[in-house]
C-alpha cells in the first residue's frame, strides 16, 4: 500500500512540475538562451540594406563561429560568419569597402556585413534557392556547379540530401535546423 501511495505522490509531483514548467516556459528560455541574437544592431541593418532574412543569417552565425567573433577554422575561416580572406576582399573591393587583411573580418560589424553580401549574392546567382547558396557558401561555388553539371544534385536544391560532401550535408542541415528553431522562438 505505501508503495502504491509513494507512487501517485511521485506521479502527482511530475504532473505539477510538467504543468509549472509549461507555464514559465522552460523551454523557451533554454532555447533563447542556446540561440542567441546577439550583433542584431548589424545582423538587423545588413539583413534589411541587402534583402535577407535575418533569422537566416543568425542560423549561419551560429553553425559558424556560435557567436565568438574571433574563431578561425583549420581551413582559415574568419570571425562570426566564418568568411574566408579571398572571399572576403573579393566582397569589399566590389562594395568599395574599406579593408585591412587579417583586421576585418574580426571586426563584427564588418564580418557581418560582407558575410551578408556574399550570401545575397550567392542567393542571387541561385535565383533565391536557400539551400543551394548554403551549399555554396560552405562548399563553394566550384563544387555546387560542379554537383549540378554532373546531376548529383538538382538545380532546384530538392535532392540536397546528395550533397557528396558530408561536412557540407551536416552544414546545410544545421542551418536549417537553427532556422527552424529561430523562427519558433
Amino acid at each position: 500500500m505505501r508503495i502504491i501511495k509513494k507512487s501517485i505522490i511521485i506521479l502527482i509531483t511530475m504532473v505539477v512540475l510538467l504543468i509549472i514548467a509549461y507555464r514559465v516556459n522552460v523551454y523557451g528560455i533554454v532555447l533563447r538562451r542556446s540561440y542567441k541574437k546577439d550583433y542584431s544592431e548589424y545582423v538587423e541593418k545588413y539583413s534589411k540594406e541587402y534583402d535577407v532574412d535575418p533569422l537566416l543569417v543568425y542560423s549561419i552565425i551560429k553553425a559558424e563561429s556560435n557567436f565568438n567573433e574571433r574563431a578561425i577554422s583549420t581551413s582559415g575561416a574568419i570571425g562570426l560568419m566564418q568568411l574566408m580572406e579571398s572571399t572576403a576582399k573579393e566582397v569589399a573591393v566590389k562594395e568599395k569597402m574599406d579593408y585591412i587583411e587579417g583586421e576585418t573580418l574580426l571586426d563584427a560589424q564588418s564580418n557581418i556585413k560582407i558575410g551578408i553580401i556574399y550570401y545575397k549574392n550567392l542567393l542571387t546567382m541561385y535565383k533565391g534557392n536557400t539551400l543551394l547558396a548554403l551549399t555554396a557558401y560552405n562548399a563553394g561555388i566550384g563544387n555546387v556547379e560542379n554537383w549540378i553539371s554532373q546531376g548529383i544534385i538538382r538545380k532546384d536544391g530538392s535532392d540536397i540530401e546528395n550533397i557528396p560532401y558530408k561536412e557540407t550535408n551536416m552544414y546545410v542541415r544545421r542551418i536549417m535546423k537553427n532556422y527552424r528553431i529561430y523562427t519558433k522562438i
